[in-house]
């Protein structure tokens, strides 16, 4: 029987490949005003999805987590992510995406997604695949 953090992380995994499809597009044609829009998408989904995989996988081992702020903490504290601060700051810029929307932000945004979050998000899907695989 398959778990439901192990659903989530198939979800997860999608999503990734989404925004990784998405910035292969960004180095072959540039940073453009359509290509940051599917790219701060694409973050949002990654960031939700990964939080809440994280969630399901500590409830899974008995650790039960409430807010994404919480569960971030909760990964990095049981080593399920390695650079708390930088989940911290992701999940900061997440939540601002869904309250303003002003071009600077964006254009920073991006810049923030192809420079630090994408690795982040890289790497909590190679040590979520590691959980899978044992």
């Amino acid at each position: 029987m398959t778990e439901r953090w192990q659903e989530r992380l198939q979800n997860y995994k999608k999503s990734v490949e989404n925004l990784n499809e998405t910035i292969q597009c960004i180095g072959q044609n540039g940073l453009n005003k359509i290509y940051t829009m599917a790219l701060v998408q694409a973050f949002e989904i990654c960031f939700e999805l990964a939080w809440k995989t994280m969630k399901d996988y500590l409830e899974f081992n008995g650790i039960k987590t409430d807010t994404p702020r919480d569960t971030i903490k909760t990964a990095f504290s049981t080593n399920l992510i390695k650079d708390g601060q930088g989940w911290i700051e992701m999940m900061e810029a997440r939540n601002k995406t869904s309250h303003t929307y002003r071009e600077t932000f964006a254009n920073q945004l991006a810049d923030d997604i192809l420079q630090t979050y994408s690795r982040l998000i890289e790497n909590f899907e190679t040590t979520m695949d590691s959980k899978i695989n044992g």
